[in-house]
């Protein structure tokens, strides 16, 4: 029979405390000996506790960390959690005086500088691999800057442009998407430490000085949001979820791209799986485990942020423990669909036989016909459209390529306009190729060459500042470990 005045009932145990404990062994057990250490020299420096006490406790950390090898542990209900457990080799070491090291600090504030803590080096390392992604796609881009593609809108072919054109714009929304993956992770460079249960303390704590000495920019300000606001949480997979869902739609084209019917995307023998049964089949699996990897990662952010749905505003374990824990499964399946669209994308490469006859076939160029006798013409724009339009329905039932259409095209200008075209068979042909509609289309943000040679001098800029902010903030934390070390070691100094 259970004893229910002995806490933990065995069932909560198991289902809560135990797992509890195998998370903080994984995760966060490195942490919380960061934190001890930071506001033990904090508690020194104020004059809370004194020097022979924070020697003493300086010392008795120190044992624990070299005597306790937290992967060695079984959790056995003995002490309620990882923090209890430290607490009690404290005590057992030093007496009463154990329990000072929790002075002016609760678990409220604790969790959550923990817990940004945690997510720190999991958001440099997703950053760093959108960053190298966007460098891919870069590169990709201006190799391929001349490399012409068939762009499609609602499905159907449309005009055409450059695989370089086509993978800046890209570039360009994995560029933005980073910067918002920043600015989510300026979010968890503010200490909770020192807020305690809600509403600071008495003692006369020094709470930047423990911000410092944990890598943090600074406090976050209000002791209440310190507990409460978990934006941090949201904000973040919030700002996380967006490039695996916008990158998803380019895994899609390139599904689109490659197959059989369309074509004009081809990847190498390296990055394509055969058929069990069926000898003539080239699979490109990999396309279909980015799809689902950005789908599972987008879904996993999702379910982040909806588990802070109309939660009360105030500290709770619905932020907090398995909770964090259960989002860290984002950034490991985020970083492996990053890390294969980067090598797809270096290895691919467009069929170029396969772009000309299917723009061929489907008048992709017929716009720039339209165009051009805007200009040298002078007709309407709707006059020539409509000529244009009657020139590919001609070619497209001949079934010969619009280049060579200048018969079926001069009668119907001439239907149309009741004259002769000026244009002759070399002009029409010039009129109509691809070279000629990508070179014309030289505004801002076209695929001409000199329009996406300054959008890739851009695009350089604004990464190089992106990768610029995500080693600023590692620099930070890895001077304050140094920092917090010296400063805890000088608390054992005679």
């Amino acid at each position: 029979m259970t004893d229910l005045d002995a806490f933990p009932h065995p069932v909560y145990r198991d289902t809560v405390l135990a797992p509890l404990f195998e998370g903080v062994r994984a995760h966060y057990a490195a942490g919380m000996d960061a934190i001890n250490r930071a506001h033990l020299v904090m508690l020194v420096e104020t004059g809370i506790l004194s020097r022979a006490e924070g020697a003493a406790l300086a010392g008795a950390l120190d044992a624990i960390s070299a005597e306790v090898d937290p992967a060695a542990l079984t959790y056995t209900g003995e002490h309620e959690d990882w923090f209890f457990l430290v607490e009690a080799q404290l005590r057992e070491r030093l007496g009463d005086l154990g329990g000072a090291l929790h002075t002016a600090r609760s678990r409220n504030d604790m969790d959550h500088t923990l817990f940004k803590m945690a997510l720190r080096p999991r958001v440099a390392r997703v950053e760093a691999q959108v960053h190298d992604l966007a460098g891919t796609m870069l590169a990709k881009a201006r190799a391929e800057r001349d490399t012409l593609i068939v762009a499609y809108t609602h499905g159907q072919p449309a005009q055409p442009s450059t695989f370089g054109h086509y993978l800046a714009a890209a570039t360009e929304v994995l560029l933005r998407d980073a910067a918002r993956l920043s600015d989510a992770a300026d979010g968890l460079e503010h200490s909770p430490m020192g807020a305690a249960a809600i509403t600071t303390s008495g003692f006369p704590i020094d709470r930047a000085r423990v911000a410092e000495l944990l890598g943090f920019e600074g406090v976050l300000l209000n002791s209440y949001g310190c507990i409460a606001s978990v934006d941090y949480v949201t904000g973040l997979y919030s700002a996380m979820k967006l490039p695996f869902v916008h990158l998803g739609r380019l895994v899609q084209d390139f599904a689109y791209w490659s197959a059989f019917e369309v074509g004009q995307l081809h990847l190498p023998r390296a990055l394509v799986q055969i058929s069990s049964i069926m000898p003539q089949k080239r699979n490109p699996v990999p396309i279909e485990h980015m799809r689902h990897l950005a789908a599972v990662t987008a879904g996993r952010c999702d379910m982040m942020v909806d588990t802070m749905r109309n939660t009360p505003f105030t500290d709770m374990n619905d932020s907090e423990g398995e909770v964090q824990q259960a989002g860290y499964a984002a950034f490991e399946s985020g970083g492996r669909m990053l890390d294969l669209l980067a090598a797809v994308i270096a290895a691919a490469r467009i069929d170029g036989a396969r772009v000309r006859r299917n723009a061929d076939a489907a008048c992709v160029t017929i716009t720039e016909l339209a165009d051009t006798l805007v200009r040298d013409e002078g007709l309407t724009f709707r006059a020539a459209h409509h000529v244009a339009a009657e020139t590919a329905r001609a070619v497209i039932a001949e079934g010969v390529p619009l280049g060579v259409g200048h018969a079926a095209f001069a009668r119907a200008f001439e239907a149309q306009t009741g004259r002769a075209t000026r244009l002759d068979a070399g002009a029409f042909a010039e009129a109509t190729s691809p070279e000629t509609f990508v070179a014309r289309r030289d505004r801002p943000g076209g695929p001409a060459p000199a329009a996406l040679d300054a959008a890739f001098d851009s695009y350089d800029e604004t990464l190089a500042r992106l990768r610029d902010r995500t080693r600023s903030r590692a620099a930070r934390h890895a001077a304050a470990d140094r920092a917090r070390a010296a400063a805890f070691a000088a608390l054992q100094e005679t």
